[in-house]
């Protein structure tokens, strides 16, 4: 009886780790670590992930989760698991932003609705962009990439081996990127209500009596309405490329 309940005891302690970097992938990652998942989900979830990753996750070395050791190692997973998941989370970022973005340019702005998916208020333009891009995650697998991903950083990172410092100091510099993408894509946008807006300031110069706000205000919206519909189309083809780029980025940090 002793050496099956030793058996069992080792197992448990081996799970426990890919347990723990699963798990804060999918706290971080897109969708799934929402507020609209339970907690429940994605524990059982990283569960039953970690017995699927089990032979390629355990560590060369038994550490015991009590000791000194073990504490560090399960910090070092979680960075893990924040490293992963936030890679992808700047993906939906870039489109959250292009959304608020859009509808400032546009005026919509102030029309504020409660989202669901992460608990806080945003703007419409932004809330139809974040459910479009959740449907474009599952249509192109997304979690099965995820999948892959997590069986790849542990071949990439074993347990125990430490945080690459290189990881650390590329991950913040992507924030920049971030900024960059949403605003080329916002381009066609903002372009196109700064166009509007100049042909209104030459007719308020021609015809002054005109009441030019009430009137620019709703033009602007349907013009702007009729240029997104238009860029709309493209979202799925710059998700991916997008998404191409955060696998990049963590296949070089995976082989540095």
């Amino acid at each position: 009886m002793e050496p099956v309940f030793g058996q069992l005891l080792a197992t448990l302690m081996a799970l426990w780790w890919p347990f723990v970097r699963v798990l804060a992938i999918l706290s971080f990652m897109p969708v799934i670590g929402d507020s609209m998942v339970p907690v429940t989900v994605r524990v059982l979830l990283a569960l039953a992930l970690a017995v699927v990753l089990l032979p390629v996750a355990a560590p060369p070395q038994p550490v015991s989760p009590f000791s000194l050791l073990g504490i560090v190692t399960t910090v070092e997973q979680v960075v893990i698991g924040l490293i992963i998941g936030l890679g992808f989370q700047m993906v939906m970022a870039v489109f959250g932003l292009l959304g608020y973005m859009a509808s400032s340019q546009m005026g919509l702005a102030m029309a504020q609705m409660n989202d669901p998916m992460s608990g806080a208020s945003s703007d419409v333009v932004s809330a139809l962009i974040y459910v479009l891009t959740i449907l474009i995650f599952f249509a192109v697998d997304g979690h099965l990439v995820f999948n892959g991903v997590m069986g790849a950083s542990f071949r990439a990172w074993p347990v125990g081996a430490g945080i690459p410092a290189q990881a650390l100091a590329v991950l913040p510099l992507q924030v920049g990127w971030v900024f960059s993408a949403a605003l080329l894509l916002a381009l066609p946008v903002i372009f196109s209500a700064l166009v509007v807006q100049i042909g209104f300031g030459f007719l308020n110069r021609v015809a002054p009596t005109f009441n030019l706000f009430s009137l620019g205000f709703s033009l602007i919206i349907v013009f702007g309405l009729f240029v997104l519909a238009g860029m709309l189309r493209l979202i799925p083809q710059q998700y991916v490329q997008l998404t191409t780029r955060v696998l990049e980025m963590l296949e070089q940090l995976m082989r540095g």
